[in-house]
């Protein structure tokens, strides 16, 4: 990352207006209105953006939530353009949520993230230390971005508590507990037939780089969304969450550790 990419809280209708324009950049869609992300700023909601010299390259927009028992900031989107990807950017931004959301009182800071983004995953599970909650199928229903046109729109929801810090993960991989097996061809086949609700964590595999599979085999793609799709829901439907992701780099494979919420 460049010594003069800067973040920063945005406070005005000017910058809120180049945040459209970043994200526009980032998913070829309409934006969000600036009358919705201004009403969100000035009541409870922390919008980042990240500058290089004066020019916006990246956001962070969360507002205000509320469960019927605790208020959270819920984060909604987070959005750098490609050419200031893979810096730590993102993980950058996220810290200064977590220390602007603690400020201001929050307990927690929930989010959304497509499950088979191995690089929002090893974000939010492994450098954040935030937790994969709740298997959330087909979230937003039929989308037409760039990044979610063609598939179902599953999403994990993560749970980041702001109320303690948690320790590093101290697991391996154990191929015994796989519940996908992968063919030769790179095709998921799943291996639910071991799954004993019994035993306290299992791995699930997915692939480093989802959106490349996308353009060039959408059918393999599909493949991956149905096959973890029945993974995910078994696995939170008996109690466990996401508490982990591991990477082999050698294999191009990403493997998610899964635990008992009471294990983890």
């Amino acid at each position: 990352m460049t010594e003069s990419i800067t973040i920063k809280q945005l406070t005005t209708m000017d910058e809120l207006h180049h945040m459209q324009e970043v994200e526009q950049a980032v998913w070829a869609m309409s934006p969000n209105p600036v009358h919705q992300t201004y009403t969100a700023m000035n009541n409870g909601g922390i919008i980042l953006g990240a500058f290089d010299g004066q020019k916006m390259i990246g956001f962070l927009y969360s507002f205000a939530g509320f469960d019927g028992e605790r208020p959270y900031l819920c984060s909604h989107m987070l959005g750098i353009l490609p050419a200031y990807r893979k810096q730590g950017l993102g993980k950058k931004m996220k810290r200064e949520q977590y220390s602007l959301a603690r400020q201001q009182g929050y307990p927690m800071i929930t989010w959304t993230y497509d499950p088979l983004e191995s690089m929002n995953a090893y974000l939010n599970l492994h450098q954040l230390r935030a937790t994969g909650a709740h298997y959330k199928p087909n979230y937003y229903g039929t989308m037409t971005d760039k990044l979610n046109q063609g598939l179902r729109t599953d999403r994990f929801q993560i749970e980041w508590d702001l109320t303690k810090d948690e320790e590093p993960t101290k697991a391996e991989i154990d191929t015994n507990r796989l519940l996908i097996r992968l063919k030769q061809s790179g095709e998921p086949v799943s291996n639910l037939a071991v799954f004993d609700v019994r035993e306290d964590s299992w791995f699930v595999p997915i692939p480093e780089n989802f959106q490349t599979i996308k353009q060039e085999n959408v059918e393999l793609a599909r493949k991956w969304r149905d096959v973890t799709g029945d993974v995910f829901r078994e696995l939170f439907a008996a109690g466990f969450i996401a508490y982990d992701i591991l990477r082999d780099n050698a294999q191009q494979i990403s493997y998610y550790y899964f635990l008992k919420k009471n294990k983890s």
